[in-house]
């Protein structure tokens, strides 16, 4: 017996929606109270503004007002910049959507030659369900939509940073806690709109969808997990193009600037500068907020189109059905509260309080969400029922999947955690990379990859444990609706993620500006900080990455007629060694496309610093326009044939080669990728907190390695400068390959199980 029935399920998934975009508006709303402007005039953002900060506010010492002024130009080229490359990139994309959308319809149109007949259902052949036209059509429309709503997503993400940066520098004038609340609460603003938005569309699209499915459910969920493709479509192509661009100019701007010249990071006569913090808006926030949209609409899909295969959809019991909205739903009334615990219940006081914020965060919501699962599973599900198992029926109980969702969502706390351990400066990992700078930046690399290769451990057996629960629970729904429970906290997530590179571009605006060395201090702690929540979110994306994509597996495995999987067949094996195989090949695209981006980089910045007069003096303006244009044609064309790669990867094992090879490519691409994703991103973090460690000197340990401009801190900066492109570009893409080929396979099962294996049906 569902205590909840159709009429509240559906009053109460689009009110979470709703509050979720409230809570966003009054958040933007508190940011916007800070105003980029040092007086009651006009300025190009924001109109006529009351004063910027009270007198008796702000301590002694301020700046002038013209380095206010400066503060708010800096901000406006940042944000054309960054708008500016976003509408180039998203032209391209435009063009690739509408191609690719007419590939989902001829495929599928093609399986029964575009018939508009009724067709017996796949798992019920005894009644009938609507035509492969019909299942073309609505997949193309759901894979529109969740790319417009993925582009969407993280272009809101990239104008809340660009309007939040000026905003947390100006606000540490009165403090580290002012700024913190600034860099906060605009990263909650992204986390709940997007996860709000991501809801709010997919709920719409299931409703209208059934307009013409009726009790087709089958049919339904089948076209809705278009939503899923769509959205990492997009997220793969801003991923690596918005990690191309950010790390040709951070890279070019630290080994000329840092390393060469002996400048501080952000100086204003680096001509790579305004790249640079371009670039964090583009890379980290807005393809950060397409790759977590996109993880959550996969994860949703796939255990959407399982449970409408189980006696959930068999019986159209619509609250049981939706269940998987309902944790979201969920999840965005308990991240609405645990965002209180930062901004309103607890004041930061001083810089070491920041980190354990941010990770308070974490812990808080992992406990009020595990109420709010058990809430939702016993109000939505019944006390029994089947699920469709590899041609088996399984009979679980709410209960199972109470445990299921808990245990990955505890599973991404543990994940969080080691891999704030290894990332973190606070700890032994990253200071030991440190110490090992004393012997020059070989040592730190070595140190790095080693720390980098250890960190996948913990994380790799929270999976397995995932995983082995909830499959012996529930089959495949259970590793589906984990993979969820990890991305129930998406809205704190993002919040958490979306809070580094605004801090990182406070610190940024503040070196440029010239304001005190002091202010530089606060923003420097929140962007270390900032990085390891960086860390914490990419770690979160891999892991649920890693049970989605084995979610999807399974549902292509059922929906290609698959019995078994067997390793020691041959075609299974070529699929299982190539598909391990593709992440190396990936990540050598994207790491040589950031090597080759960030060559022209360098090479202009030494142009300049050699041949601009008066540019190392301070009395000439660098040309930062010519960077920007370097690092914006490099990521629009470098990142073609990484995502080409894998997009064609699926249609051609199985249009060529056949369902069961495809199915060992998925795999392999699956244990390989996770691997080194989590290696890649944890590396690149470590040496960039390992860097932040020796410039903080906030340790006799640290300020034995420093100062500035030492040795031991220039080999620390080339160590972060060879993992920009393994954190930032390589290591965070990798998520988004293994899901995105997982759920393309899904998508086109249909065309493959009728047509595909063509090669060997020549031989």
């Amino acid at each position: 017996m569902v205590l909840m029935g159709e009429t509240l399920t559906q009053i109460l998934i689009p009110l979470a929606a709703v509050v979720g975009i409230g809570f966003a508006l009054l958040q933007w709303f508190l940011v916007s109270l800070v105003t980029v402007s040092s007086g009651s005039k006009y300025d190009l953002n924001n109109g006529y503004k009351h004063k910027l900060i009270d007198d008796q506010d702000v301590e002694e010492n301020v700046e002038s007002n013209e380095v206010v002024e400066k503060c708010a130009e800096i901000q406006t080229a940042i944000s054309v910049g960054a708008t500016s490359f976003l509408f180039t990139e998203y032209k391209y994309l435009s063009i690739f959507t509408v191609v690719f959308g007419a590939i989902i319809f001829l495929f599928l149109g093609s399986v029964k030659s575009f018939s508009t007949a009724s067709q017996p259902c796949t798992y019920n052949a005894e009644k009938l369900c609507k035509p492969a036209l019909a299942n073309a059509i609505f997949s193309t429309i759901a894979f529109l939509l969740g790319a417009l709503t993925s582009v969407l997503s993280g272009f809101l993400g990239m104008k809340i940073a660009t309007y939040a940066n000026a905003r947390t520098t100006l606000e540490a004038r009165k403090g580290v806690g002012k700024a913190f609340i600034v860099a906060f609460r605009s990263g909650t603003v992204m986390g709940f709109l997007l996860a709000a938005n991501g809801l709010l569309v997919l709920y719409i699209s299931i409703n209208v969808f059934r307009l013409y499915y009726g009790d087709d459910w089958e049919g339904l969920f089948e076209a809705i997990t278009g939503y899923g493709l769509g959205g990492s479509s997009m997220a793969l192509f801003g991923r690596v193009g918005g990690g191309i661009y950010t790390k040709a100019a951070d890279v070019g701007a630290d080994l000329v600037g840092k390393v060469e010249r002996n400048i501080p990071e952000d100086d204003p006569r680096n001509p790579a500068v305004i790249a640079d913090n371009v670039g964090d808006n583009v890379g980290d926030i807005a393809g950060m907020g397409s790759d977590l949209f996109g993880s959550y609409a996969e994860s949703s899909c796939a255990a959407l189109f399982i449970a409408s295969i189980s006696s959930l959809g068999i019986n159209h019991d619509f609250s049981a059905m939706m269940y998987p909205l309902l944790i979201s739903s969920m999840g965005i009334v308990v991240c609405l509260v645990t965002s209180l615990f930062a901004t309103d219940l607890f004041e930061i006081k001083g810089v070491s309080q920041i980190e354990p914020s941010l990770k308070r965060q974490l812990l808080i919501s992992t406990i009020l969400m595990t109420i709010g699962i058990a809430i939702v599973t016993f109000v939505a599900l019944p006390s029994e029922f089947t699920l469709f198992n590899s041609g088996t029926e399984k009979l679980v109980t709410n209960w199972h999947l109470f445990f299921c969702v808990s245990i990955g969502l505890w599973a991404g706390l543990v994940i969080g955690y080691i891999t704030e351990y290894y990332t973190s400066n606070a700890y032994s990992p990253v200071q030991d990379v440190a110490d090992s700078c004393r012997t020059g930046a070989a040592t730190n690399v070595i140190f790095g990859l080693a720390l980098g290769y250890k960190s996948v451990i913990i994380p790799i057996f929270a999976i397995a444990v995932a995983i082995y629960v909830s499959f012996s629970l529930a089959a495949m729904y259970g590793i589906a609706v984990a993979a969820l429970g990890m991305l129930s906290t998406i809205a704190t997530g993002l919040a958490i993620d979306a809070y580094g590179p605004i801090s990182d571009n406070a610190g940024g605006i503040a070196e440029m500006a010239g304001m005190s060395h002091e202010i530089r201090e606060r923003t420097d702690a929140l962007d270390a900080a900032g990085n390891t929540t960086a860390a914490i979110g990419k770690g979160f994306a891999i892991g649920s990455a890693a049970l989605v994509s084995l979610a999807l597996f399974g549902a292509f495995v059922s929906r290609a007629g698959i019995k078994t999987v067997d390793v020691l067949t041959p075609k299974v094996f070529i699929g299982l060694i190539v598909g391990a195989m593709l992440p190396y090949w990936f990540s050598a695209m994207t790491m040589k496309s950031v090597g080759s981006a960030a060559l022209k980089m360098v090479e202009e910045v030494r142009r300049q610093f050699n041949t601009i007069p008066g540019l190392m003096e301070g009395t000439t303006k660098p040309d930062y326009a010519t960077c920007v244009k370097i690092s914006t044609d490099a990521s629009l064309k470098e990142m073609i044939p990484p995502g080409a790669l894998v997009m064609l990867t699926p249609l051609i094992a199985g249009t060529f080669f056949g369902v069961e090879t495809l199915a060992g490519v998925l795999a392999g691409s699956l244990v390989s990728g996770v691997q080194v994703a989590i290696s890649a991103s944890n590396t690149g973090g470590a040496w960039d907190n390992a860097k932040k460690y020796i410039e903080a000197g906030a340790s006799d340990h640290a300020r034995s390695l420093g100062p500035k401009g030492s040795d031991p801190h220039k080999a620390a900066v080339i160590g972060d400068t060879i993992g920009d492109p393994l954190k930032d570009t390589s290591g965070p893409s990798l998520n988004i390959l293994i899901k995105l080929m997982a759920v393309e396979s899904l998508v086109f099962a249909p065309f493959f199980a009728t047509h595909g294996g063509l090669l060997f049906k020549w031989l």
